[in-house]
């Protein structure tokens, strides 16, 4: 055999092997980098749901506590003043308006929806990495095997269910 041939074959497997260990390393930096990128969006959009149904809670109540103080005043203003029965019957009681508590039920889903994705994509992140770096041939050429250390945010119920395998939680009107 020719040492030329010999010596390009090498150089070849060499190259290829050199761009396999740097392609690999690349591609986990990059999944790693987005995990901690998204790390923080999670952290973002969480605070963006508390604040927006903080202050939509906050308009809902006060609207409430407001409506209960004129209400009284609004009654007794009507009665006590001719005290005729049969104003009573055909005028039209101020009404609460409930579409703001509405507005916040459907604002708690929306919220709730978008962290529910956004821990989603960060669960994706965290597998597509695991993948690379337990798949061949990229196992052979990575270097930072550390895992990705994410916890999901649930409730107390939840951790509880996952624990014990038994879901028996009843939704009672």
């Amino acid at each position: 055999m020719d040492p030329l041939i010999c010596i390009f074959t090498v150089i070849f497997i060499l190259a290829i092997f050199i761009l396999l260990y740097f392609y690999y390393n690349n591609r986990e930096i990059e999944l790693r980098k987005e995990s901690e990128a998204q790390r923080g969006k999670i952290e973002a959009v969480r605070d963006r749901m508390f604040k927006v149904l903080q202050e939509q809670a906050k308009v809902s109540t006060e609207y409430r506590n407001a409506f209960e103080k004129i209400y009284p005043e609004i009654i007794a203003g009507r009665y006590f003043q001719g005290g005729e029965m049969m104003k009573w019957i055909q005028e039209a009681n101020p009404n609460f308006d409930t579409s703001l508590y509405g507005q916040l039920m459907n604002s708690i889903d929306i919220q709730r929806g978008s962290f529910t994705t956004e821990q989603a994509r960060m669960l994706d992140l965290i597998n597509q990495r695991a993948s690379l770096i337990e798949s061949y041939p990229s196992k052979w050429f990575i270097r930072n095997k550390t895992p990705i250390d994410y916890v999901v945010i649930s409730s107390a119920l939840t951790k509880q269910v996952m624990a014990s395998g038994i879901d028996d939680f009843m939704v009672s009107f």
